[in-house]
């Protein structure tokens, strides 16, 4: 709901050069949650770790509107930035935290309950409802800043994360022998933090994820530019485009493989950066948001079931939490990259748009070379047996 609107809200408090730190420190407290979450959740159990990221989704809300209620009459920080820009950037950390803890213990909770040789179906459709709402929310998100203001927009986005919170307390615990939760699970030094055995499918997630950290950072602006008034209606084209394509991508990865399907993913995902550099009217931008949501659709399912298939026996949440940081590591850094180069300077985005391209063009090639040697090395096992 909040993405699309948040670089105007940004510009009303007073710092519009500041806009890539919107997804950027999102992202840091994303990444930052995960060195403990994915051990929770294998250890605590997976409903707790959604608790925990769904809480903070619901309070976040709120915090948003006093900000914006109040937070012109803060006065100033020592480094002259005003009082309320400090604490909006400090709350998007905070944010963040949903992020590290939720997709990660709803992740874990349906590889559980889901039969393995379906796992990429299952996980195509939970990619499905969370695009449902991915779609719905910035549409509906403009629609009340635009007519209603900013205060209905974050006390809606709050009022449905209570909502949330409120199903999720009534899941049934999906790991079995889960115990309460210890100090020490909180301790990054004790344990492991990271799986490497899912250091594939991370590697894979790097340029869909930087794509995608540019594409939220960008597009308000590249939109606004073109004439959209609803700026979270395109934003809902991409989405209801990744959910259309999640219906048969799942399937397709557990039937054909995952790296054929990502290679296929990051083909399309490099056409669709490419359409949105040359992108110059309403129509076009609506064409490569198509191509591009498809991407997103293929990409992000396949990676989960990979990420999946890869992890250590019991480690199923540390290999998905390990997969997520460079989801965030790669959203950050095309943030906060995207955002510093922009600039305020609309003529920058087709040039940003178009790097991605490049890219997903490499991430291509790299995966066919990938796929190549995994079809040589099954090619000598077979010939041994």
């Amino acid at each position: 709901m909040l993405l699309p609107e948040l670089p105007g809200f940004l510009a009303e408090l007073g710092r519009p050069d500041w806009v890539g730190w919107i997804v950027g420190l999102f992202t840091v407290g994303a990444f930052g949650s995960r060195f403990f979450s994915g051990r929770l959740a294998d250890r605590a159990g997976r409903v707790p770790v959604m608790v925990v990221g769904t809480a903070v989704t619901a309070v976040a809300g709120v915090l948003y509107s006093v900000i914006h209620e109040w937070g012109a009459e803060w006065g100033w920080v020592a480094v002259g930035v005003p009082w309320s820009v400090a604490l909006f950037l400090v709350l998007r950390l905070f944010h963040g935290l949903s992020t590290g803890f939720r997709p990660l213990g709803t992740t874990a909770f349906l590889t559980d309950i889901a039969p393995l040789e379906r796992r990429g179906e299952a996980l195509g459709l939970l990619g499905v409802a969370g695009n449902i709402g991915m779609a719905a929310g910035p549409a509906l998100g403009s629609v009340l800043a635009v007519e209603w203001g900013y205060h209905a927009m974050f006390l809606v986005s709050s009022g449905l994360g209570w909502a949330s919170l409120w199903m999720t307390y009534r899941l049934p615990e999906s790991l079995p022998g889960a115990r309460p939760v210890q100090w020490g699970d909180l301790n990054v030094f004790r344990g492991p933090v990271v799986d490497g055995a899912a250091w594939p499918s991370s590697l894979a997630l790097l340029a869909p994820a930087m794509s995608f950290g540019t594409f939220l950072t960008l597009s308000p602006d590249f939109v606004g530019a073109l004439g959209f008034q609803y700026k979270g209606a395109f934003n809902a084209t991409v989405v209801l485009a990744s959910v259309a394509i999640r219906f048969v991508a799942g399937k397709a990865s557990d039937r054909h493989g995952r790296v054929p399907l990502l290679v296929a993913g990051a083909w399309l995902l490099a056409l669709g950066m490419a359409l949105l550099a040359w992108a110059d009217t309403p129509g076009e931008a609506v064409l490569a948001g198509v191509v591009y949501g498809a991407s997103v659709g293929i990409n992000m399912p396949t990676i989960f079931a990979w990420t999946a298939d890869l992890a250590s026996p019991g480690k199923v949440a540390l290999a998905l939490g390990t997969m997520l940081m460079a989801l965030e590591v790669g959203i950050g850094v095309g943030a906060v990259v995207s955002g510093e180069r922009f600039g305020g300077d609309v003529g920058q985005i087709p040039h940003l748009f178009a790097a991605n391209a490049w890219l997903a063009v490499a991430s291509a090639l790299v995966l066919m070379a990938w796929a190549a040697v995994s079809r040589r090395q099954k090619g000598r096992k077979g010939a041994v047996g």
